[in-house]
């Protein structure tokens, strides 16, 4: 349990937030959400000891053991992945050093006996013979191999840090668990583990993420921090989103009666809980959304960009045809075999366990790279809209903001490009910013208005989620689920894939998976997960 009482974070004149009492309880899950800057990863820092507050304090109850996620990729470089992994729990990994320095001892006394024996108690107490058994578990669930349980932290990649020290994070069952962005570069199944093993987690958790469906998967409720308050709701992200969208609209209509906007929201509690109670992800034991009093919907303050994608024309017969393509790197086959027709209305997820694959193809059909082998071809009524990975070449420049978007289009009257720019949540005094200097998340929404403004039929889109915060992605997605155009897209957003795409192409190095399915039922399909694991053999 996690009790923060009168809390304030003050930066010089700013106050992040203020007055904030709060508790977080055993056997909650708490989805972290906020705008970028809004202070998520601050409050964490508060809570983990690792930022003074300004007013306040945090407390947690004698004993109580708290694990966060660490950030620092470096911080172990010279410990073996199991030892790293055993040094989350802080009092076992002492209690084992101080053990080993004592057997070491070439005059071990009768004193240093009756010591190690009372280790010995603590080490048992803690279930330290089992520590290491449990350390190679976290790490093969997580997907580092039991050969490189003793490799050094140094000489393997980031993507396998992130999960070594994920598995530090849970490494021992800690009462209090804080987790920032736990998602970033796992792949689907990591993902999914992920997700039950917090729906079923008995003790404190914490979490920030961008990606919706995990948050939806183990939150029994939503921590709100927004304009200087932090608050918390019942019920996961999208209870939060839609309730508090019924509220605003509630707000707004000022024609409607008190007893109607009452029923309105009590039916609507009454359909969430519903579907929670059938969400494998839910347990009995959780707070459920029926214990919400509807006093406690509030309409949200957030700013939701105007992401809005027409194309100047429909698609003709003739989309995209692909015919034998290969790509590797360094003599890596990232895909070989890729063959399909387009349809009229596909939109189509790409998936692959390696995500080069997706970056590769996407760049090959849009001629930035050339394939090792095959052939590809677009119709001639189609027009292009590309959003790839790495953007940094679109803002190697001195032009401000106003000017960068100007040379996409060709109407570049002041009121139609401040349309655009401002529709993305740009301020009027941003304009002039230079774009060189830009946050990813700026670079993100300056791609987004260049896309609006070519009108395109098609959408390429390569992990279109990153650097976005929520209210972003909601306003993404939201938009292409009613894009009458084709979209051709990789994400690490569950959600995103689920709500937009009716078909999934999983590239591979023996050939493709080529479903017209949805992607949930992709995953949970039995013959296509054996299918799959025979692809990348």
């Amino acid at each position: 349990m996690i009790t923060v009482s009168n809390l304030r974070i003050q930066f010089g004149k700013r106050v992040l937030f203020q007055d904030v009492n709060l508790k977080f309880t055993s056997g909650n899950c708490y989805g972290v959400i906020g705008a970028n800057g809004a202070g998520k990863t601050t409050f964490f820092k508060a809570i983990s000891g690792d930022l003074e507050p300004s007013a306040g304090n945090i407390s947690l109850p004698p004993g109580e053991r708290l694990s966060v996620l660490s950030q620092d990729h470096h911080a172990f470089d010279d410990y073996t992945i199991i030892d790293t992994v055993m040094k989350g729990h802080d009092k076992l990994w002492s209690i084992m050093q101080e053990k080993d320095a004592l057997y070491a001892k070439p005059d071990f006394s009768e004193e240093d006996g009756i010591k190690a024996a009372e280790l010995e108690g603590e080490f048992a107490d803690m279930n330290g013979w089992n520590a290491e058994s449990e350390a190679a578990t976290l790490l093969s669930d997580l997907g580092i191999k039991e050969d490189m349980h003793y490799s050094l932290m140094k000489d393997i990649s980031g993507k396998q840090k992130v999960r070594v020290l994920l598995a530090q994070a849970l490494f021992g069952k800690p009462d209090n668990l804080l987790l920032d962005e736990p998602t970033n570069d796992l792949d689907i199944e990591t993902v999914v583990w992920l997700e039950n093993y917090l729906a079923n987690y008995e003790n404190t958790v914490l979490v920030v993420s961008h990606d919706r469906h995990f948050l939806d998967a183990i939150s029994t409720h939503t921590v709100d921090i927004d304009f200087g308050k932090v608050q918390i709701y019942a019920g996961n992200y999208s209870f939060w989103y839609e309730s508090s969208q019924l509220a605003l609209k509630q707000k707004m209509n000022q024609n409607k009666k008190a007893e109607e906007k009452k029923k309105e929201l009590q039916e609507f509690i009454s359909r969430f809980s519903a579907n929670a109670s059938k969400s494998k992800q839910t347990t009995s034991r959780k707070k459920m959304i029926e214990k919400l009093n509807i006093e406690d919907i509030q309409p949200s303050n957030r700013k939701y960009p105007g992401i809005i994608f027409n194309p100047e024309r429909q698609v003709g017969n003739n989309i995209l045809e692909v015919s034998g393509l290969e790509a590797s790197i360094d003599s890596k086959v990232l895909f070989k075999d890729v063959e399909f027709y387009t349809n009229k209305g596909d939109k189509i997820a790409f998936l692959s366990r390696d995500p080069r694959a997706m970056t590769a193809f996407f760049e090959i059909i849009n001629g930035n790279k050339t394939p090792d082998k095959g052939t590809y071809k677009w119709g001639q009524t189609i027009t292009k809209a590309y959003l790839p990975l790495d953007n940094s070449n679109y803002f190697r420049s001195d032009l401000n903001i106003f000017d960068w978007l100007c040379q996409f289009t060709t109407d570049t009257s002041e009121q139609y490009i401040r349309g655009y720019l401002g529709k993305m949540l740009f301020g009027n005094d941003e304009f002039s910013k230079a774009v060189s200097v830009l946050s990813g998340g700026e670079k993100m929404r300056c791609m987004i208005s260049k896309m609006m403004v070519l009108d395109a039929n098609v959408l390429i889109l390569d992990t279109p989620t990153n650097h976005l915060d929520l209210e972003s992605i909601q306003a993404f997605n939201n938009n292409l689920i009613k894009y009458p155009g084709n979209i051709f897209m990789s994400s690490h957003d569950h959600t995103f894939i689920s709500s937009i795409c009716n078909r999934i192409i999983e590239l591979t190095p023996k050939g493709i998976i080529d479903k017209m399915m949805p992607f949930d039922e992709y995953l949970e399909n039995e013959k296509i997960k054996v299918q799959r694991d025979r692809m990348y053999e």
